[in-house]
C-alpha cells in the first residue's frame, strides 16, 4: 500500500501555478476574520489580526483580502451586524468566532462559512469547522504514548468544574471507559487528602513504620542496614496505577503534582502525563516533577512563529493566533484547489495536511491533529 502523502499548506501554495483556475466570478478571495477588536478581550483580536497579516505576505497572492470585523465579548447585536456587513462585501468564509459560546449565534447564518480556532470539538458543526487542538486529538496521542510505554493501569484525572461533562463526553466518545478515572476538588485544602484516598497514602505509611518496627530492637548487621534503608522512606508499598493523564492548567495542575509527590507515588514507576501546556515555561519551576509529559502542537515551528510575530510587531503573540495563521493558508488552499468555497465539504481533504501547527487531517467529520509529544526536562521542552 502506498504511504499516504502528506501535504504542506504553504509548499503548495507556492507551488500551483496561479493560471490554473481563472474562474471569471473567483478572483478574489475575501476572507472575514470576526474577532474581539475591541473590549476585554481586544488583545486577542488584534493579535489574531496581525497574525494573518503575516499569514499574507507569505502567501504572496494580491487576490486575498482580509477583512475583519469586531465581535466585541458576548455581543449578539454586534456579531449579527459584523455578519450582515461581511454578507454585503461578498465574504463567503470567516475565521472566527474565537470562542465556543458564539457557534449558536454564527451557525444561524448557514450561507456562511467559519474555520474557528476554537478546541472545544474537533466535530464540524453545520457551517462551521474547529481547528484548535482539541482534547481528542489530545487524548489520541496521550493513549498511544502510553501504549508504547507498556503502561496498562492509567488514571484519567480532572478537576470538578464547568467543564467536567465536556471531559466525561469526550472519554466516552473516545472509549477511554477502561482508564480508571479520578475526579477531584479543585480546591488544594481538599485535593491532598482526596488524593492520599487515590494513592492509599495512609495505609503505606504504616506499612512503613510497621516494617521498621520489625529492626529497630535487632542489632545483628543485616537488620542495621535495613532500618538506615527503611529510614530514607517515605512510605513502603506502590499504588495500583502506572500512569496518570492530568486534565488540567496553571496553578491547578502545579497542585495536582505536588499532592502526587507528597503522597511519595515513585516517578520511577508512574508516568506523568497532562494535556497541552502551550510550552508553559512556569511548569520549569515545579521542581517536584523532573519528568512529565505532553501532547503538542511542533515547537520548533512554534518557536519560529513567534519569533517572526515579534520581530515584525515588537510583541509577543497569543497562543491562538497561530491556529489563525494556519487557518488562512488552509483557506487558501481549498480555494487554489477547487477552484472556489460554497461550503465546509470544500475542506474533506483525502491527504493529511501539514501546518505550522503540525499535521492534522480530516476524517469523519472532524478535525484531528498528530500531535508530537514533548517532556520537561533540565529546563527545556525535549520532543520525545
Amino acid at each position: 500500500m502506498k504511504k499516504k502523502l502528506i501535504i504542506s499548506i504553504f509548499y503548495i501554495i507556492f507551488a500551483f501555478n496561479s493560471n490554473l483556475f481563472s474562474d471569471e466570478n473567483n478572483k478574489t478571495l475575501k476572507v472575514g476574520l470576526l474577532a474581539p477588536l475591541s473590549g476585554p478581550y481586544s488583545e486577542i483580536g488584534n493579535s489574531l489580526l496581525y497574525s494573518l497579516q503575516l499569514a499574507l505576505e507569505e502567501i504572496g497572492d494580491e487576490k486575498v483580502k482580509i477583512i475583519p470585523r469586531d465581535s466585541g465579548f458576548n455581543d449578539k447585536e454586534k456579531i449579527s451586524s459584523a455578519l450582515e456587513e461581511l454578507k454585503s462585501l461578498g465574504v463567503k468564509i470567516i475565521i472566527g468566532p474565537t470562542t465556543h459560546t458564539e457557534f449558536k449565534e454564527v451557525n444561524k447564518y448557514n450561507d456562511l462559512i467559519f474555520i474557528s480556532p476554537s478546541n472545544i470539538s474537533p466535530k464540524f458543526s453545520n457551517n462551521i469547522i474547529s481547528i484548535g487542538v482539541s482534547l481528542d486529538s489530545q487524548l489520541i496521542a496521550l493513549k498511544e504514548f502510553i501504549k508504547k510505554q507498556k503502561k496498562k493501569k492509567t488514571v484519567i484525572m480532572y478537576p470538578k468544574n464547568e467543564y467536567q461533562e465536556l471531559v466525561e463526553d469526550r472519554l466516552k466518545i473516545l472509549n477511554l471507559e477502561n482508564f480508571k478515572k479520578f475526579i477531584y476538588s479543585p480546591n488544594p485544602e481538599v485535593l491532598t487528602g482526596e488524593i492520599e484516598n487515590l494513592t492509599n497514602y495512609n495505609q503505606r505509611k504504616r506499612n512503613l513504620e510497621l516494617r521498621k518496627k520489625m529492626f529497630q530492637d535487632k542489632e545483628d548487621e543485616q537488620s542495621i542496614k535495613e532500618l538506615e534503608r527503611l529510614d530514607q522512606l517515605y512510605t513502603l508499598g506502590g499504588v495500583n496505577f502506572d500512569s496518570v493523564i492530568i486534565i488540567d492548567f496553571g496553578n491547578n495542575l502545579k497542585s495536582v503534582l505536588t499532592s502526587l509527590v507528597y503522597t511519595d507515588v515513585s516517578q520511577s514507576d508512574v508516568l506523568f502525563t497532562t494535556i497541552n501546556q502551550w510550552f508553559d515555561e512556569s511548569i520549569f519551576y515545579e521542581n517536584t516533577i523532573k519528568n512529565l509529559y505532553y501532547p503538542s502542537v511542533n515547537y520548533k515551528e512554534f518557536k519560529k512563529y513567534n519569533s517572526k510575530y515579534f520581530k515584525k510587531f515588537k510583541i509577543y503573540p497569543n497562543e491562538i493566533t497561530i491556529l489563525a495563521y494556519d487557518a488562512l493558508g488552509l483557506i487558501y488552499y481549498a480555494w487554489k484547489k477547487n477552484g472556489k468555497i460554497n461550503s465546509i465539504n470544500d475542506f474533506v481533504f483525502k491527504n493529511k495536511i501539514k501546518g505550522k501547527i503540525g499535521t492534522f487531517s480530516f476524517k469523519n467529520g472532524k478535525v484531528i491533529q498528530n500531535l508530537d509529544i514533548y517532556k520537561t526536562e533540565n529546563n527545556k521542552f525535549v520532543k520525545f
